[in-house]
């Protein structure tokens, strides 16, 4: 990952933070709406209005018009992963098939996965339905290999695929200068099932959508507490103006589980980093050969994720500073200087036709959640009333949509497809304390810094030793 620059060039307007360009291309960060005005009654309390809380109070009251449904939100609707992400509206399983196999069986998984591809399709029909303009265009994604060793996993990534019953129709092999001239790959992979998106728009419209069904979405409300049904008090959300109670409380806060009493350890606040360049001329997409709307990934282990979005620009995000001592989040979303070097880098090498003529415009950072075993769930205990959904490891935007119907059965009480689905009721076990967990995934992040070192050094297709001792230490 070497470049002619060290240093990335800044546009005169470069901005660090400010939750992200989504924002910025939406009009600016948006005004927080009213503030939680006392305690009530409701029949369903979402915590979070990311997509997890939005697709979930949209299903509940598309399903029951006449359900009270009360969203609590600690910052603005859509503040979190769902207004910062690289907008992929991806089919992949958020987790390993052999884990969920292990525990449901082979015919379980295929169904997630069907259920996942399912997904992808029904942001897309949704955005369309409701009116929602996001920049949605599914054009799939191109995976591509730099090296032996990651083009020998791409191969192995197909047969593998085979064997889980993809055709050709989900998943092929071919050249990618077919689609995008990324520069030394050695081969790549395309899958339909993706879907670009304007991350910021998308959520904004749904939670527009949302407040015309007659959901209350409170904002500048953090939940400091949320407890079970207890005797004849339903189960409730504490806020310091006040407590909402209700048949259900659903926790949808994703990377910011940590910051909730008695959930610090359920799931890692794992932090990604995005940098979007100045619109690109006309030559330079020429160069590029990136002519359509495909999502670009690579097969790296510190992997990369990138998009060509509808303003003509690239967006390109990676691993930053992957991880805050004892689970801390930085709310604003400013990045480090270095990681803005990192990835402006790493997007000149692919491709080389950028430097001298793009600049950097904007950089954030986000946090995803992570699970003890990568595998995400949903969850609902009708006996607490209590429920969650989350742990997307970085697929969450078609994920929560799979995430919000399922919640809409389970609170319903409805025995359909989707709650027979092998991550329904997943338990894991809690990560580790610190310093321990902040060890482990510094570790982890150098192991696979140095795997790549390694790989890109050599002809050699296998993988580095160090990436297989950085999947022992974090069960990835």
């Amino acid at each position: 990952m070497s470049s002619r620059v060290s240093s990335a060039p800044r546009s005169d307007g470069h901005v660090n933070g400010s939750v992200s360009y989504w924002y910025r291309d939406e009009g600016g960060v948006p005004g927080a709406g009213p503030s939680l005005p006392g305690s009530r009654t409701a029949d369903v309390c979402v915590v979070g209005a990311g997509y997890t809380g939005l697709w979930t109070a949209y299903y509940l009251k598309r399903a029951r018009p006449d359900l009270r449904v009360v969203v609590l939100e600690k910052e603005f609707a859509g503040f979190g992963a769902s207004g910062r992400n690289g907008g992929w509206v991806v089919g992949e399983l958020a987790g390993s098939r052999e884990r969920y196999a292990r525990r449901h069986g082979r015919a379980a998984t295929v169904a997630l996965q069907g259920a996942m591809f399912a997904a992808v399709d029904e942001v897309v029909a949704v955005a369309g339905r409701e009116g929602i303009d996001a920049d949605v265009v599914k054009g799939g994604v191109l995976t591509v290999a730099r090296n032996e060793a990651q083009h020998a996993r791409l191969s192995g990534l197909v047969a593998e695929a085979r064997e889980w019953g993809w055709t050709e129709d989900d998943l092929v092999l071919l050249d990618p200068s077919q689609r995008v001239r990324v520069e030394g790959a050695l081969g790549g992979v395309w899958s339909p099932h993706c879907a670009r998106i304007q991350p910021a728009a998308l959520v904004r419209g749904l939670a527009r959508v949302v407040r015309d069904l007659g959901v209350e979405i409170f904002e500048r409300t953090p939940v400091t507490r949320i407890t079970p049904r207890a005797g004849r008090s339903g189960p409730a959300a504490e806020t310091p103006f006040g407590t909402v109670t209700a048949d259900h409380v659903i926790r949808a806060t994703e990377g910011f589980t940590a910051g909730l009493r008695g959930h610090h350890r359920d799931w890692l606040p794992m932090n990604s980093s995005m940098i979007v360049t100045t619109p690109l001329p006309a030559e330079v997409w020429k160069r590029v050969g990136w002519d359509g709307a495909e999502l670009l990934g690579d097969m790296a282990h510190y992997y990369m994720y990138a998009q060509r979005t509808a303003d003509g620009r690239i967006a390109f995000g990676g691993r930053g500073r992957p991880y805050r001592y004892a689970s801390r989040v930085d709310d604003d979303g400013r990045t480090q200087e270095r990681t803005v070097d990192l990835l402006w880098r790493m997007l000149t090498a692919m491709f080389p036709a950028v430097a001298g003529e793009g600049e950097v415009d904007h950089a954030w950072s986000g946090v995803l959640g992570v699970p003890r075993d990568w595998c995400a769930t949903v969850t609902h205990d009708h006996a607490s009333g209590l429920g969650h959904a989350g742990g997307y490891t970085g697929h969450g935007v078609a994920t929560a949509n799979l995430a919000g119907r399922t919640l809409r059965d389970l609170v319903l009480r409805e025995e359909t497809d989707l709650t027979a689905l092998p991550w329904v009721g997943r338990r894991v076990r809690r990560w580790e304390p610190e310093p321990l967990r902040w060890i482990g995934v510094q570790a982890m992040y150098a192991l696979y810094r140095g795997a790549d070192a390694r790989e890109t050094a050599s002809a050699s297709p296998r993988t580095s030793v160090l990436a297989h001792v950085a999947d022992a230490i974090t069960g990835h």
